[in-house]
């Protein structure tokens, strides 16, 4: 493959921090490393508490605990995202109401957010796509009104704000994926991000298996025990060891990806003048997005087919994204959907990503070319 979608961006750092992890003999989880990863994220965005997770899902799943889902209650979330953001909760005895997306910026269309509540609803699950801010301020103040908790799922979000705001630090929770096409990563990875104290101490204990061994190693107890329910949702220090590089250079890397977004943004603006696709729609200033991605929407199922065939001809690995969830047989089961989803259904259908990863400059003037040619033809 020529160019393909993805491509792991190592800072140099990396495999030192690696081996220093192990010279230190501390490669379980909570070393050196992590603690350094929390303090950062805890610095960077303003949020209580940074626990650092093997995955976002792992972070979802202990937000899911945290909000005390019980069987039959409802979270109100996008069909439009990863299955993580539902099956968290369906893991509970939760059941996702799906409603609609916007049309511009694919995030969930906070109009129909208040519709979608029933005595029933415990929560909100914004997901902002593309790194892109869902209209938070609306979000909560929904949520404050009907006494709701909001758990951002804000694993394409780090980096990104809201009117000043991290993304992932304005809900009561927010979950960051460090997946290695995120841009950030740790091969797997994620963390949870604490935005309200009530829940600090009991995500230390379920995050630890139950138990209360965190307050151990601080010294508040004298031995630890198994106190609640929990997982082993800590990663290895190998994996902290690894993120601890990036974000050393979380600045730089997300100053080149804005810029490989905007040669896309401004290579592709004629193509959408003549109506060929539609290129992002991204929140206006002070908001800030974090280029995790560049997508186009083109006119039918048909043409994104096409396109992404014909690209893999040239070498170019375009792919879709999601299969809406309230469509699949899982999403049918265990959850609802709320009105119609027609942005839903039919922009999924339309939505190509283009390949996207430090390093592809030099690709980009082929990318566009052959793009022009098969969109003009």
């Amino acid at each position: 493959m020529k160019v393909p979608f993805n491509k792991p961006y190592m800072t140099g750092k990396e495999l030192f921090y690696i081996a220093e992890a192990h010279f230190n003999s501390m490669l379980a989880g909570d070393g050196p490393f992590t603690k350094k990863c929390h303090r950062w994220l805890e610095e960077e965005t303003g949020a209580k508490k940074a626990l650092l997770t093997h995955s976002c899902t792992a972070a979802l799943e202990i937000a899911a605990m945290l909000a005390d889902i019980q069987p039959g209650d409802e979270v109100i979330m996008p069909s439009y995202t990863f299955v993580s953001t539902a099956n968290a909760f369906v893991l509970r005895g939760g059941v996702p109401v799906f409603v609609d997306i916007r049309p511009d910026t694919l995030n969930i269309d906070e109009t129909l957010i208040e519709a979608a509540i029933t005595p029933r609803t415990k929560a909100i699950v914004p997901v902002h796509y593309a790194g892109v801010a869902c209209e938070m301020d609306t979000i909560m103040d929904i949520a404050r009104r009907h006494n709701l908790l909001v758990i951002e799922d804000a694993a394409q979000g780090v980096f990104s704000t809201y009117k000043g705001k991290t993304l992932g630090a304005i809900g009561h929770m927010g979950a960051y994926s460090f997946h290695e096409t995120k841009n950030v990563i740790s091969g797997e990875g994620g963390a949870l991000l604490i935005n309200d104290e009530r829940f600090v101490e009991r995500a230390e204990i379920i995050r630890e298996k139950g138990t209360n061994r965190s307050q151990f190693f601080r010294g508040q107890v004298d031995k630890y025990t198994w106190v609640d329910i929990g997982s082993s949702y800590l990663p290895g220090e190998v994996i902290a060891a690894f993120l601890w590089a990036q974000l050393e250079e979380a600045g730089n890397i997300t100053k080149r990806r804005l810029s490989i977004w905007e040669s896309y943004h401004h290579s592709l603006a004629l193509l959408e003048e003549i109506g060929k696709l539609r290129r992002p729609v991204v929140m206006p200033d002070p908001s800030q997005h974090n280029a995790h991605m560049y997508y186009i929407l083109v006119d039918s199922l048909v043409i994104r087919t096409h396109l992404i065939n014909e690209l893999q001809k040239l070498g170019i690995n375009a792919v879709f994204h999601y299969v809406p969830l309230h469509s699949s047989p899982a999403g049918r089961n265990f959850g609802r959907a709320n009105g119609k989803l027609s942005n839903t259904d039919q922009l999924s259908e339309r939505l190509l990503r283009l390949p996207f990863w430090l390093g592809i400059e030099e690709e980009l003037p082929y990318i566009i070319e052959s793009l022009n040619k098969l969109l003009n033809c």
